[in-house]
């Protein structure tokens, strides 16, 4: 679940570089008044942990992102399988 937390913080970001790059406009800097702001401050810093996170996690599983942590029922069958 953190790493789908993650990823939409990253998304967040990723839309707020946009709209600076297209249309010279800090979604967050707009929210909370200016860039120097506490707050704006401090949802950057989430935003880039965020993004840390995730490329770390993309790194250590060689390239792939999992969100969710879904069981193959294969896999489940097996183990039932093995029990008796």
């Amino acid at each position: 679940m953190l790493r789908f937390f993650a990823f939409i913080l990253t998304c967040i970001g990723g839309l707020n570089w946009l709209m600076i790059g297209a249309l010279q406009y800090d979604f967050v800097a707009g929210v909370f008044g200016t860039q120097a702001n506490v707050f704006s401050r401090i949802v950057y810093v989430i935003i880039g942990a965020a993004s840390i996170y995730i490329l770390i996690v993309t790194i250590f599983n060689k390239g792939r992102l999992k969100l969710f942590g879904y069981k193959k029922k294969k896999a489940q069958k097996k183990e039932e399988v093995e029990d008796f």
